[in-house]
């Protein structure tokens, strides 16, 4: 399992992040406090919010093709 934090700044990035994901056979989860989505989800991700840090959990040890694809939401 791979874990990253993510931050959206607005809708837009959101609707990007779930159009690339959607790409992999990966599950996956995101979490803020105590709510728990689906990575795939868009209106799941919508109601994270925006501006703040978000854990993702990929549920696959090799993931590299995925995570350059999010590359630009990865927290720094």
């Amino acid at each position: 399992m791979s874990r990253k934090t993510v931050v959206f700044s607005n809708p837009d990035d959101v609707m990007n992040f779930v159009k690339v994901v959607e790409k992999y056979p990966y599950d996956m989860d995101m979490k803020s406090g105590r709510c728990i989505v689906d990575a795939k989800s868009l209106l799941g991700l919508m109601n994270l919010g925006f501006n703040k840090e978000i854990e993702l959990k990929v549920y696959e040890d090799e993931c590299q093709d995925l995570l350059q694809d999010i590359e630009k939401y990865l927290a720094a």
